[in-house]
């Protein structure tokens, strides 16, 4: 490998532009080094291995077959799935500047950077196997769909638009310059086939993919892109529950009696997403506790930056988090053990925990998303596979006791809090002690109802974020400055409504630089509403065409978000018309931004809850200072936010209401359907109530 960066840039692009390779690459030995995705239950009978070593076959010409067929069989054997190994690109894998992609079009090149940051494995969870995060939320399915596609992206022009079925270029096709350029669907099954196991089977089959919300679409940006949601969740969790700092209602510990100067938050998962939640305890000011029970992702965080220390005596760690706390200085500490130990052990102590939450990944808990207590990690990933039965009941237990002893702990005062990852259902489903009074689903809420709902989506506030093309910090430095300049003019005039709103979102943008968020793409985000994307996004658009910002941006957000998602137990849990089970908003949320003016768009079954739960859409928008995407992004921007604050107000959310007639005020041709309250006396009456 030749060390000149200009002959390293030419073998990149050559690599790009040939797509899947006519003559076979050597195989590659399998990388101890990198994190791998669990291997995945053998569910797939005789006849359907058959089939996938087909459906795998037919992206290379038949003179390899016979090299291919037994090395993909081996694979789909030892692995559950075909990844194609040997097809792994032999160039570094990351975000490039936008001008190192041999590209057509500027607006292919940006999805190719993007798409390189999903897999750079300083981002990814499980680089090799093409899994950004959350153990299964893949940006294909196999080494030849990235190549394919990289390929497509460096000749498609302007009027072109690639399809991407679940992970698979299905081709470019003609369309026009206001078109998205791509199309993205992930794990869009007919209903009555999206069972866990009907994930299992088609994607052993090479059919379809779960792409998770960001990881499919092209848009995550590393752990940053949760930590500031994280941070407004843990600020916002701490106000509502402020008579914490009065020390009311407290069981006493080891630490004694009294008023502790800051809150304990106790939580688990550091392998993808969740990988947040030490660095937004830091930000929020609280001593955070995170178990994780892999250690090459603990040591991962640490390393980057994301948490302050790993211990993995719980004792130790307990005594540490109690220390700090009464130093009253944020720190962060990773268990390295099983969840379940960790809240036994407190409980057990009656130590106090203010903020309790989880972010392991049950929204697939049988394949690596949840590790039963009792194994190691090894020996669970071993389980899962040989007695997938066994590993079931292993997890339903755990479950039981975890939910046993954070009800302990709620008692004493700590509030608890679903983080959307499903925790609360699959313990329903586990039969663990976790049902509501009076008729309410669950004991504990889900973080949307309490906080992100109500206090943000309702107002339209959700994961605006940017990445900058030149992959030049002085360019994030200045997008950081701008975005900060109009959030400060914003708040000036703010209504109190949205103010604590801007304010925080202003705080943290303030803040970015110190607290070194960035991984991978030089990338940023920040909650803001339709108004405050729009301006952020103008003054970007201005800056680019001024010079003062050097090449591209390309705006995204979450689908976490006002409204790109239906998710009855997250994102849409504050709806209460009966309407949380369907999914019109996300899918309109699709399609209306195609013709707004996004660059691409995807639609996904599965994300942060699982598959058949949730059905959510993206998009990714590339800013170049031209007159075409400064309208674009005013007719977009617009629709994107304000599509979700309409559903919302007409299921008679009282901050939407509020929010959705300010949004007509400003913008004339917006006629939103309202509700009319009915009242309840006249309703029981109707229905023969007393």
């Amino acid at each position: 490998m030749p060390t000149d960066p200009a002959k390293l840039l030419a073998l990149f692009q050559a690599s790009v532009r040939e797509g899947i390779p006519d003559a076979l690459p050597a195989p590659k030995p399998f990388d101890t080094t990198v994190s791998h995705a669990p291997k995945r239950k053998d569910i797939l009978s005789v006849e359907e291995k058959k089939l996938a070593l087909k459906n795998a076959l037919r992206y290379f010409p038949q003179k390899h077959h016979a090299t291919l067929a037994p090395e993909f069989a081996q694979e789909l054997k030892d692995f559950g799935r075909i990844y194609m190994y040997r097809f792994r690109p032999a160039e570094p894998m990351h975000a490039r500047p936008i001008g190192h992609y041999p590209a057509k079009s500027k607006q292919a090149a940006a999805i190719m950077l993007m798409i390189q940051n999903n897999l750079d494995p300083a981002v990814a969870q499980h680089p090799h196997e093409l899994i950004t995060y959350g153990g299964n939320g893949a940006v294909f399915q196999n080494w030849a769909q990235y190549r394919l596609t990289m390929r497509y992206l460096s000749e498609m022009s302007d009027e072109q638009t690639l399809v991407m079925y679940s992970g698979h270029p299905l081709g470019l096709f003609p369309s026009h310059k206001d078109a998205p350029r791509v199309v993205v669907t992930n794990g869009m099954v007919i209903p009555n086939y999206s069972s866990p196991d009907d994930w299992e089977r088609m994607n052993a089959l090479g059919v379809s993919q779960y792409g998770q919300m960001t990881a499919g679409s092209y848009m995550y940006i590393g752990p940053q892109g949760i930590v500031h949601g994280t941070t407004i969740t843990v600020l916002n969790a701490t106000r509502m529950r402020a008579s914490l700092s009065s020390g009311e209602g407290r069981g006493e510990g080891k630490e004694g009696p009294g008023v502790r100067p800051i809150a304990l938050f106790v939580t688990a998962g550091l392998g993808g997403m969740s990988g947040a939640q030490p660095k937004a305890g830091n930000i929020a000011g609280v001593v955070t506790i995170c178990a994780e029970v892999n250690p090459a992702a603990a040591h991962k965080r640490h390393v980057q930056g994301w948490v302050d220390e790993v211990i993995a005596d719980v004792d130790a760690c307990i005594d540490a988090a109690l220390e700090w706390q009464q130093k009253g200085e944020a720190h962060s500490i990773a268990y390295v053990g099983n969840v379940v130990d960790l809240w036994e052990r407190l409980a057990a102590r009656k130590v106090h925990v203010d903020l309790g939450s989880d972010q392991t990944s049950l929204h697939n808990p049988w394949a690596g998303g949840y590790y039963p207590a009792g194994l190691s990690y090894e020996e669970s990933n071993a389980l899962m596979v040989q007695d997938p039965a066994a590993f079931k009941q292993r997890v339903e237990e755990s479950l039981k006791r975890q939910v046993n002893a954070i009800n302990t702990l709620a008692a004493q005062g700590m509030y608890f809090f679903d983080y959307g990852n499903a925790f609360l259902l699959e313990s329903k489903r586990a039969g663990a002690d976790i049902a509501g009074k009076n008729g309410e689903e669950f004991r504990y809420p889900s973080y949307v109802e309490d906080i992100m709902g109500p206090m943000c989506f309702d107002h339209g506030f959700g994961p605006f974020r940017w990445v900058c093309t030149s992959g030049d910090s002085k360019d994030l430095a200045t997008s950081d400055r701008i975005a900060g300049d109009v959030l400060e003019a914003m708040l000036k005039e703010a209504p109190e409504e949205i103010h604590q709103q801007i304010a925080d979102n202003l705080h943290w943008i303030r803040s970015a630089q110190q607290n070194k968020l960035v991984v991978g793409s030089q990338a940023r985000i920040l909650y803001a509403d339709a108004e405050g994307r729009i301006r952020i996004a103008e003054a970007f658009n201005n800056a680019i065409k001024a010079g003062t910002i050097s090449a591209p941006i390309v705006l995204g957000r979450d689908h976490h978000d006002v409204s790109g998602t239906d998710s009855p137990y997250r994102e849409t849990s504050n709806i209460r018309d009966g309407s949380r089970f369907t999914a019109d908003m996300a899918v309109q949320n699709f399609v209306g931004d195609a013709f707004r003016g996004a660059t691409w768009i995807s639609l996904h079954n599965g994300g942060g809850v699982g598959w058949g739960e949730v059905i959510n859409g993206g998009f990714g928008m590339v800013l170049d200072g031209s007159a075409e995407s400064d309208r674009r992004l005013k007719a977009m921007l617009h629709w994107d936010v304000n599509n979700g604050i309409a559903r919302r107000a007409w299921a008679r959310n009282p901050n939407a209401q509020w929010s959705i007639h300010e949004a007509m005020k400003r913008e004339p041709k917006l006629q939103v359907t309202l509700a009319n309250e009915a009242d309840g006396k006249l309703i029981d009456g109707a229905l023969g109530e007393a």
